[in-house]
């Protein structure tokens, strides 16, 4: 079956996935609505835990929940579940705030931490111990596995589950104290060891862990785990619809549990959707923070990276990947979605908005033979030829020119339409050129080309020769000299998993993920440019100009997607 075939069957699966589960969320929510339920509030919450920075998946999660909460005059809170302070830290903080205003939301005042809420969470946990709905366990966690049972035996009972309640707060109040070393006891829900979900055979909800906490310090030598502190921040914030992804579907009985079996004023529902897969790419942040650690990317704004702030660094833009989170909808299974998708997005964003240039890349000096050395001109081209507001530019032409290495050939095919010795090409907004020489080294390399130019056929004059090709080109006395980033999958196979039993996936990274290309020729305008500018080179792809690395001096590009957009042709093919 060819790739095209393979993604045309991809994308009728997904449209088709799509029409059936893109609106569940808002089925269960207005239904909601229509008996009364929540006194018809909506109420929703991204709940990051800062110990990552975000990807793409999670921007698909930003778009959903505060998407829904304005869709319904609801409330959506930013919250940070940062109850495991060995992996937190205040750099994935202020990475999270800057992500989700980038993508254009806002929680105004309602950003929280579970941290907040420790004191009241502890308060839970006593209510649980004096109800007789807690213990404290002093199996070790290697005993504890053991006692858990597995999918298909049920669990054992811990010897220190029926301790009295009297002692169980004692030993929970002196935990607290930091009378024992860390990993000694556990506090653990008592509810059934024989369940046949194994989130509900006793979980542990508080464990002893002297780490220092980035916002309150030294103050706790107990954390809530996650499980424990996520449903009740939750109900504290009076949250309507706490929307999470899949891989929570097992854990909502105990985040059941704890809502029914506490005094909390609000009873959130969840309600799970899949999460988002894509090709080429990994998601786990035990990936890709190895990734980040061992040096295989530069870091977690890496341009190669899924992560918001590589994809910003890239060139994507906001508008192209809340565009690409509403397409691919929001459904009730698991599947991987086409990377060429998301490019897709960006690409047509980009057209409509991003302002043409010019650059080359891999240079070749051109000298005009008959146009007079001491003279140069300014000629008139489109800033977007998609938006006749973005208006026009001047660009310099000159006797000797630059154009791209692979737009000549010494020896074409048959339909080579670009330059060859006694062919013409037209240059972009400028004259007919013919090829009348080659130059070369003494290795035997091409050093430049002798062409002549016509010059009655400039560009917008109405005597235009009509000739098959058409090249850019850049003013060799003008030119500014860039560096440009070729940026590629980070992954050779669509699934970097995909390695024999026992294999890493590691050994998919793509070498030619980044080509580094220095001394490339670009137009003056864009010495002009500012950080994080975009630009369509012309015939080239979508660049960017680096937001860390770009200055007037050091001009820096990253290319943001090609030009070559296969998934618009399965698009064209399904209307």
């Amino acid at each position: 079956m060819s790739e095209d075939n393979e993604r045309a069957n991809t994308a009728d699966a997904k449209e088709e996935n799509v029409k059936r589960t893109s609106n569940f969320i808002k089925e269960i929510i207005n239904e909601d609505l229509r008996i009364g339920k929540n006194n018809g509030r909506v109420h929703t919450r991204f709940p990051p835990e800062p110990n990552g920075y975000l990807h793409i998946g999670h921007a698909k999660s930003i778009c959903l929940n505060f998407g829904i909460a304005a869709e319904y005059n609801g409330l959506c809170n930013l919250r940070f579940d940062d109850t495991n302070p060995t992996k937190e830290d205040v750099e994935y903080v202020e990475s999270i705030q800057d992500d989700v205003r980038w993508l254009g939301f806002d929680w105004d005042n309602r950003m929280y931490y579970a941290s907040d809420y420790f004191e009241q969470l502890y308060e839970f946990a006593e209510m649980l111990i004096k109800a007789g709905k807690a213990y404290v366990c002093d199996l070790s966690p290697e005993q504890m596995r053991e006692y858990r049972g597995t999918l298909k035996e049920p669990g054992r009972e811990s010897p220190y589950r029926n301790r009295s309640a009297e002692e169980n707060l004692d030993l929970f109040r002196r935990m607290r104290a930091g009378e024992f070393p860390d990993g000694a006891r556990t506090l653990r829900a008592k509810i059934d060891m024989s369940s046949g979900n194994i989130n509900l055979r006793d979980p542990v909800i508080y464990r002893i862990q002297r780490t220092h906490h980035h916002r309150t310090g030294d103050t706790w030598c107990i954390y809530p785990m996650y499980d424990f502190a996520h449903p009740l921040s939750d109900a504290i914030e009076n949250i309507t619809h706490s929307i999470c992804t899949l891989e929570f579907e097992n854990n909502r009985p105990l985040y059941d549990w704890f809502i029914e079996n506490l005094p909390v004023k609000s009873r959130p529902r969840q309600i799970e959707f899949a999460r988002l897969n894509l090709t080429y790419t990994v998601m786990s942040k035990r990936k890709l923070l190895e990734l980040v650690q061992k040096g295989y990317v530069s870091g977690w704004d890496d341009p190669r990276m899924p992560t918001i702030a590589g994809l910003r660094r890239r060139g994507y833009t906001p508008e192209a990947i809340r565009d690409f989170s509403e397409r691919i909808g929001v459904a009730k299974a698991d599947s991987v979605v086409d990377v060429g998708l998301l490019e897709h997005c960006v690409r047509e964003h980009l057209n409509k908005t991003a302002l043409r240039r010019m650059a080359v890349l891999r240079p070749l000096k051109v000298v005009l033979v008959n146009y007079p050395e001491d003279r140069f001109e300014e000629l008139e081209t489109e800033n977007n030829p998609e938006d006749p507001g973005a208006g026009k530019r001047a660009i310099p032409f000159s006797r000797e020119i630059f154009i791209e290495e692979d737009d000549f050939r010494e020896d074409p095919p048959k339909k080579f339409f670009r330059l060859a010795p006694g062919q013409e090409v037209r240059l972009k907004s400028a004259y007919i050129i013919k090829c009348l020489d080659v130059v070369k080294d003494s290795s035997g390399s091409i050093k430049e080309l002798r062409c002549t130019y016509d010059p009655e056929t400039k560009s917008g004059t109405g005597s235009e020769r009509k000739v098959k090709g058409t090249l850019h080109w850049v003013s060799a006395r003008h030119a500014v000299d860039a560096e440009v980033r070729l940026y590629d999958h980070l992954f050779l196979k669509p699934n970097p998993d995909d390695v024999p039993e026992g294999g890493d996936y590691k050994t998919n990274i793509n070498p030619q993920s980044l080509i580094v290309l220095k001394g490339c020729k670009i137009e003056p305008s864009l010495r002009e440019a500012n950080a994080g500018d975009k630009f369509q080179f012309l015939r080239q792809g979508y660049f960017c100009t680096d937001l860390k690395d770009f200055t007037p001096e050091h001009p820096v590009f990253n290319r943001t997607v090609s030009l070559k957009d296969s998934w618009a042709k399965i698009e064209k093919k399904g209307e």
